[in-house]
């Protein structure tokens, strides 16, 4: 009997494995949360405001450096879509989304170095889903546009 499992074959569909994998495993509770965990419970932790009790009072909370919960899934899809759409993105943003070209005030925090972070915001955005990756808040304000359906439409994520 013929190895079915010769070495072409092997080189032809292991990396469409190993592709497929990854977009499979980029969901919440296998790498976003732990990775949520890590780099940002510490001013986005459970002890930290919900988003509407941070907008209540942003510059006391800036002050003690808590930012709103990204704790729960709930909690980061707020900041996510609805109702403060595209804020996670805003903050963690590397520059290439951006009229001025500045990383978002959080990006330094998905990494130690910038392959770190580039990796860890790859991640991000696959678990978004392919084209979500939006700077639009739900209300247009300054230069930023107001997201569109189509563009809620592209957030994919899995938990």
């Amino acid at each position: 009997m013929k190895n079915k499992w010769n070495s072409k074959w092997i080189a032809v569909a292991l990396p469409a494995l190993l592709v497929a994998g990854s977009a499979v495993s980029q969901t919440y509770r296998v790498n976003v949360q732990p990775f949520i965990k890590a780099q940002c419970a510490e001013c986005h932790g459970a002890e930290s405001p919900s988003l509407a009790e941070f907008n209540l009072d942003q510059e006391k909370f800036k002050k003690e450096k808590q930012g709103p919960r990204t704790d729960t899934y709930e909690n980061l899809l707020q900041i996510i879509a609805y109702p403060d759409s595209g804020a996670f993105m805003r903050r963690v943003d590397d520059g290439t989304n951006t009229s001025d070209k500045k990383p978002g005030n959080m990006y330094k925090y998905l990494g130690e170095t910038e392959a770190e972070r580039k990796t860890n915001l790859m991640m991000l955005k696959a678990w978004l889903g392919e084209g979500a990756w939006n700077l639009n808040r739900w209300a247009a304000r300054g230069d930023v546009p107001a997201i569109t359906k189509e563009q809620l439409d592209k957030i994919k994520v899995k938990y």
